[in-house]
This record gives C-alpha cells, sequence and structure tokens, in this order.
C-alpha cells in the first residue's frame, strides 16, 4: 500500500528536488527527481520538472508508485547492542538510521541490520521484524527488539499498559520560566500535511512530562518522560508549548547554532524500563548523550542563576 502525501509551500525557496530533500520525507533526492520525471509528484496538479522553483502557497502531492513486494535483505552493518537474551535486544541507535524499511528505502535500516545479527520475530510481518516500538530517524538511542513472537506480545502489552519507562533528552528553543510540568494534548495526523502529527481536539490521547535539566541563554536542556508514545510526540508537544527541538526540520527549524552543524533534531532517547518477557524481572538501561548532542550543548551559554523554586 502506499499513501499520497501533500507538501504545502509557505516560506521555503528553491528547486522542488532541494525543498523536498529537506522535507524530512522518507525518500532519496534521487527517488525524489526520478518520480518528478514519471509523473508521481505534482505541484498544483501539474508535472514539473526537476529544476521547477517553488513558489509560496505551492501545493506538492507526491503519490509513490506502488511497488512490488521484496525480500529485505540482512545486511552486515555494525550495531551498538546494549543488552541481549534469548528472548530480546536493546539496541541503542545512531541518529540518521531509519528503524526499518519502507518504500523508497529498502536497505540500510536498523531492520536490515538486525536480520544479519540475529532471528527476530514476525509479529510485524515482513518489513518490521521484531520491531515493538519505534524512535525517528533523526532520533537517537534505545530501542528494545523481539526475537521471538512470545517475547513481542509480552512486550507489546507493556508498552500498551504504560509499564516501561522512556526517558529521552531534548535541547529546545527558549528558556523555561517552570522546573517542571505535563502537556496534556491529544495527538492526530495533520489535516493537511499527512507526513506530520498535530495537536488536535479529535486526536488520541498524549501525555508528556517533562523537567528542565539546565538552563542556558536561549535554550534549555529537558528530560521528557512518554506517558503514551503517540508518532512524533515529544517534538509536536514541545512545539505546540513554543519551545521547539532544536534542529527538527518538520516541527520546528534545522537552524544552526554556534556553528554546529546539525543533521536533525537534538532529541536522544536515555533511558528504557522493561520486563523480561519470560522471567519477568525489571531490566533498567541508559545511554550517553551522542557527542553531536554534547558538542552543541557547549557550545551555549550557561544561565547560572537558578529558578527558584
Amino acid at each position: 500500500m502506499t499513501e499520497k502525501i501533500t507538501v504545502n509551500i509557505e516560506n521555503e525557496t528553491g528547486r522542488i528536488d532541494s525543498v523536498l530533500s529537506k522535507k524530512n520525507l522518507p525518500y532519496s533526492r534521487t527517488v525524489i527527481a526520478d518520480w518528478l520525471k514519471a509523473g508521481y509528484i505534482l505541484v498544483n496538479q501539474q508535472m514539473v520538472k526537476q529544476s521547477y522553483k517553488v513558489n509560496q502557497n505551492d501545493v506538492i502531492t507526491i503519490e509513490p508508485p506502488m511497488v512490488k513486494s521484496v525480500e529485505i535483505q540482512a545486511e552486515n552493518i555494525p550495531l551498538d547492542i546494549v543488552y541481549e537474551d534469548d528472548d530480546l535486544i536493546v539496541v541503542n541507535k545512531p541518529q540518521g538510521m531509519v528503524v526499518h524499511p519502507a518504500a523508497g528505502h529498502i536497505s540500510q535500516t536498523l531492520v536490515n541490520a538486525l536480520m544479519y545479527y540475529s532471528p527476530l520475530s514476525t509479529i510485524n510481518g515482513e518489513y518490521r521484524p521484531g520491531i515493538v516500538h519505534r524512535i525517528d530517524r533523526d532520533t537517537s538511542g534505545l530501542l528494545m527488539v523481539a526475537k521471538n513472537d512470545h517475547a513481542h506480545q509480552v512486550l507489546s502489552e507493556q508498552l500498551k499498559a504504560h509499564k516501561n519507562k522512556r526517558i529521552y533528552y531534548a535541547l529546545v528553543k527558549g528558556e523555561f520560566s517552570e522546573n517542571s510540568g505535563t502537556i496534556n494534548a491529544p495527538i492526530a495526523r495533520h489535516k493537511v500535511d499527512r507526513k506530520k502529527q498535530a495537536v488536535q481536539e479529535d486526536g488520541r490521547e498524549a501525555i508528556t512530562h517533562f523537567e528542565v535539566l539546565e538552563r542556558f541563554v536561549g535554550y534549555t536542556l529537558v528530560k521528557a518522560i512518554l506517558e503514551t508514545g503517540r508518532t512524533h510526540q515529544i517534538r509536536v508537544h514541545m512545539t505546540y508549548i513554543g519551545h521547539p527541538i532544536v534542529g527538527d526540520p518538520v516541527y520546528g527549524s534545522a537552524q544552526k547554532m554556534a556553528g554546529q552543524h546539525l543533521n536533525g533534531q537534538l532529541l536522544h532517547a536515555k533511558t528504557l524500563s522493561l520486563m523480561q518477557p519470560t522471567t519477568g524481572e525489571e531490566l533498567l538501561f541508559d545511554s550517553p548523550l551522542p557527542d553531536y548532542f554534547t558538542n552543541a550543548i557547549k557550545s551555549l551559554t550557561p544561565i547560572i542563576s537558578s529558578t527558584q523554586d
């Protein structure tokens, strides 16, 4: 199955292939160029060339071609394995790696690497074997992966029952006046841009707790604790309260910071807890912030005086 994608041009400028390549779409610039030529990408319902320069209020529609079922190949890609037993693997995913194959991106994903490394559960089908939950391509950090169907079922039930501890660190724009809080705002797919999520009254319940870890001039390092796990939840919620995650090209802005080149949002899945599917033992894992994240923090100016409670 394929899904039609709509992209609305607001203030973006430049060639259409360049603009779309910066939109966090799951397609390479080469694929976009091929689809422009084939008519799978239209501007205001008209075919355009790859060199077309976008205009304000252009409506770009992308309708990927139907793809034949392909066999996902195991690939010898290095993995940062944090923990492993007979039921599961906990892996520390790097920024820039897609979790599972999709149309236009069937290789070099975490699933390709895991298939080479270990047997995986079959519950999610051929494109998502072993994948119990996901994090975005440009989000780094911890993921639990099921090696068999029993473990997958148990881990999925834990997620549904909110029994897992999932803590993220995020560097966000702006300075918080409060030290902690809760964002309780329902999330649904954006009504216009189908690749985005948004806070909407008719959305599914979404709850994020946050704590301020460190304050900087113009920025804040926060701990975000997921109670629910909606798509892009932390990114949407932080933007909703006026503090978009630094480097987020979809919900914030992919700005540079003091010479730091950012390849995506500064969001890291740092802490994960789960109950071992067979023994019931509680397992807790933590991962360090990656270098690109800590380098960005080092470039900022700390606010020395703390906010009074």
